[in-house]
């Protein structure tokens, strides 16, 4: 494949892509009528952009903890290292970075003891890590399936139709069984139809719509649309560590989305107790987003910096060099996201 450029995405799919963030399971009929397309054409543009990796969709279980973990390695076993990390199970998004770290990797225990055994038990135990320093999240004051495209304009934002909500004579309480089966398959496909769903788990579609609803409506399964990031305006991608005073970290709640580049950002129990990844036009406009950043949070010091020179792994995917999907990624579908 050749090299990813953002004229690989034109208006159209741009526009498809904006309205799947917002609504990742909206419906090809009912976005047409949003986007000023038939559905046909809608659903053939998103097989494509799915077929090619250039866009992906992740359904996934909201109630984890986060922790970013820095991994120094010996030279000689980091591609080894790299390579089993990616197809780790606990490891929701694998970095490869410039700087004072070799490997950046996400993970999204589901308890702090489990993060605790994957630090000090699975980590440590791979052969050739030489250090590790652990980020556990305290607060996430942006998740990284909020991060927009910004291809629409506000009133077509508007018309996106939110979820369906749970129907009044829909069970309260969704049974582990439904609960596994769509998990399990929107962890692989986010858009998977409530009938395939149905069919592979042998639960009734209703069953299985109710409690898709019901989910969704309680904040214990959320879904992200993300997209290749050399196909974006944005193809540089960098981790931010800072150091700020507490009365900082308490305005940060409301001042960090005038932000627009920050696509995570996190409070932390560690060295540092705000950590950001955020997405750049080009490398030069580092300096010019410190200055943004300093001006949003007067008072915070930027600890240290690192560019991810390349990302192996991102929620379900494993990725290409130019950061297209190319394949599909294990994991506990249980697991949250960032």
């Amino acid at each position: 494949m050749h090299s990813l450029d953002p004229e690989a995405l034109d208006d159209l799919d741009r526009r498809i892509l904006h309205a799947l963030q917002i609504e990742p399971r909206v419906s090809w009929s009912r976005l047409a009528t949003v986007l000023g397309s038939d559905s046909g054409t809608l659903a053939r543009r998103w097989a494509r952009l799915s077929e090619e990796g250039l866009a992906w969709i992740t359904g996934y279980a909201a109630d984890r903890l986060l922790a970013l973990i820095e991994i120094q390695c010996e030279p000689v076993h980091r591609p080894a290292i790299a390579e089993q990390l990616s197809l780790d199970p606990s490891v929701m998004v694998l970095d490869h970075a410039s700087g004072g770290r070799d490997l950046l990797a996400l993970v999204l225990p589901r308890s702090f003891d489990e993060l605790s055994s994957l630090v000090l038990n699975d980590l440590a135990s791979v052969v050739g890590v030489r250090t590790m320093q652990t980020h556990p999240a305290g607060e996430t004051l942006i998740e990284g399936g909020s991060w927009r495209l910004r291809s629409l304009l506000p009133e077509e934002v508007a018309r996106i139709p939110e979820p369906r909500p749970p129907r009044q004579r829909a069970a309260r309480h969704v049974s582990d069984d439904v609960r596994r089966a769509i998990l399990d398959a929107v962890w692989e496909d986010g858009r998977i139809p409530v009938s395939v769903m149905a069919e592979r788990s042998g639960i009734s579609p209703q069953r299985i719509s109710d409690g898709l609803a019901t989910m969704r409506h309680d904040d214990v399964l959320r879904f992200r649309t993300d997209i290749a990031r050399r196909a974006t305006d944005w193809p540089v991608y960098a981790w931010y560590f800072i150091e700020a005073p507490s009365t900082v970290i308490e305005a940060a709640r409301s001042t960090i989305t005038s932000v627009p580049e920050v696509r995570l950002a996190f409070t932390s129990a560690s060295r540092y107790n705000l950590v950001l990844a955020v997405w750049l036009r080009r490398l030069s406009d580092v300096n010019r987003f410190e200055l943004a950043l300093e001006r949003a949070l007067a008072g915070v010091r930027i600890a240290d910096r690192a560019v991810v020179l390349r990302t192996t792994r991102h929620m379900n995917r494993l990725l290409g060099p130019d950061t297209r999907a190319t394949g599909p990624a294990p994991g506990d579908r249980l697991r949250a996201a960032a």
